[in-house]
């Protein structure tokens, strides 16, 4: 495959993605290619490495029949195969030894360096304010998110980022803990319907160059 290739498929997902509202209900996606577009998009950067994103995926149908008052009876969360919630862990740093420990053994980093920045991440990250953390934990899932909108459509199915739902509720019923902050739910499916085109800005118009004015 030519570099032009590439970047002709690349462009290809970037520009075929919409927000999909109707699904065809009938259409299941398994569970292995659902793991394929979640691995996919782990590759997303994140802040210091933490990897904060959580995935709940619901495929089962009567939960997903149970989400609909939730999200505020939005249909997609009934007919999509799969709904993932993307949750942002506030304790994102108990996983970082393990996290610097697999780079020591792939060769990444070393020993010597790995345990100083595991001490280091650790003490800042238990220090700061929560509205802090629950900053850096929102920005990392909108990073995550977006590369399993592109990764889901890179396999020719469609998704609709969701901010319009219950919080609460959505913790409650599936008896979240408070570490994990739901920040966006995520319908994954086969459209039923294609998603409405939508126009962008012209970019002189949102570009500012070597300073704003």
């Amino acid at each position: 495959m030519t570099i032009e290739t590439q970047v002709k498929d690349f462009t290809e997902v970037l520009t075929s993605r919409r927000s999909v509202r109707h699904y065809d209900p009938s259409f299941k996606i398994s569970d292995e290619e659902i793991k394929e577009i979640l691995e996919l998009a782990t590759k997303a950067p994140s802040s210091a490495n933490t990897q904060s994103w959580r995935f709940l995926v619901i495929t089962d149908q009567a939960l997903k029949d149970q989400l609909l008052p939730i999200a505020n009876n939005q249909q997609q969360v009934v007919d999509a195969s799969a709904v993932v919630v993307i949750l942002g862990d506030l304790e994102m740093y108990t996983k970082l030894g393990e996290i610097n420990e697999a780079a020591v053994n792939a060769g990444y980093m070393t020993e010597e360096v790995a345990q100083r920045f595991t001490e280091n991440y650790q003490k800042l990250l238990t220090s700061i304010p929560k509205e802090r953390l629950t900053e850096m934990v929102a920005f990392d899932a909108g990073l995550v998110s977006m590369q399993i909108m592109l990764a889901a459509r890179s396999k020719g199915y469609d998704t609709v980022p969701m901010g319009g739902y219950d919080r609460a509720k959505l913790k409650a019923f599936f008896e979240i803990p408070d570490r994990y902050l739901p920040l966006l739910v995520l319908p994954i499916g086969k459209a039923k319907e294609e998603g409405r085109p939508t126009v962008r800005l012209p970019l002189d118009e949102i570009t500012f160059w070597n300073g704003v004015k």
